[in-house]
């Protein structure tokens, strides 16, 4: 982003957002590791991407995101590792830039996804995309759904219950932003996207999340530029490079090829003769801050 750019970024706090800043007088919290997901469809020659609102009691309270959070400590074991299909932990630590456990982010992606939409990205025993259920699959999945949002760490069972494996190939890793300094909690989120697995439905769990939509990138940033639609800086820009596709087969081979070219992004909040500054990496002053 160029110095003109930067400039033309309106940096002001939503009040429609709970926002935590950090005290000034402590030094910054250590960014946690996180893993975010753009669940995608093709709707009548167009894309669409599925959101939700976070209740406005939580960090972000108030904003629409994407489905995600941070790595919990079950993502971390080897055994979900042997559940599993099409990337290993060597290539997409590659993709990260780790030296190991780039996988995990993976994991925690599905994860997530699973618990604050409902949504499973896995394959069945026989390599069939997991889509539809019955009334019995339902239930099981109801269950462990609930389980997972209590914290019990039950993905493993789930998978060795339905004779599952993750679905790891079906998500391109597409951007990584890490929280200003400015803010209380900070993570360092890496973000992917994936083809919304078909007889699958997406809804909001109804705790952190209080509302869910499909919604056309380019109408979401209309919205959010009117301040109909609150959202938050990261948000905004990978909602940016989703728009203008009319097919997810486009949009996602596009990301699968550029899944090599990812750069870390950490904008750099401050005051200035009494107004915010937003600078980016590569930005006229960005390193003297």
């Amino acid at each position: 982003m160029s110095e003109k750019d930067s400039k033309d970024i309106k940096v002001e706090r939503n009040p429609k957002i709970n926002i935590q800043e950090a005290d000034p007088s402590l030094p910054p919290s250590e960014p946690k590791p996180a893993a975010t997901v753009l669940l995608v469809r093709t709707i009548e020659e167009a894309v669409e991407v599925f959101m939700i609102q976070r209740s406005f009691k939580t960090n972000f309270g108030g904003a629409w995101v994407f489905p995600g959070g941070k790595l919990d400590e079950y993502d971390l074991k080897d055994d979900i590792n042997n559940y599993c299909r099409g990337l290993t932990d060597e290539v997409a630590s590659q993709l990260l830039g780790v030296k190991s456990g780039g996988l995990n982010y993976w994991i925690a992606c599905i994860r997530e996804c699973f618990e604050e939409c409902g949504v499973l990205l896995a394959y069945r025993s026989s390599g069939e995309v997991f889509g539809s259920s019955d009334e019995s699959e339902k239930e099981i999945l109801k269950e462990y759904r609930d389980k997972l949002n209590k914290g019990e760490p039950v993905l493993l069972e789930l998978c060795q219950k339905l004779d599952l494996q993750l679905a790891v190939d079906r998500l391109a890793y597409i951007s990584h932003w890490v929280t200003p300094k400015s803010e209380a909690k900070r993570y360092s989120t890496h973000f992917f996207i994936a083809l919304f697995p078909e007889g699958q439905i997406a809804k909001h769990d109804g705790s952190e999340g209080v509302k869910s939509i499909w919604i056309k990138p380019e109408d979401a940033l209309a919205q959010g530029e009117k301040g109909e639609f609150p959202i938050i800086f990261p948000t905004i820009k990978n909602l940016e490079s989703i728009r203008g596709f009319t097919d997810t087969e486009t949009l996602l081979k596009n990301k699968v090829e550029d899944q090599n070219n990812i750069l870390t992004v950490e904008p750099k909040i401050f005051m200035q003769d009494g107004k915010m500054v937003l600078l980016m990496p590569g930005d006229e002053g960005y390193d003297d801050h």
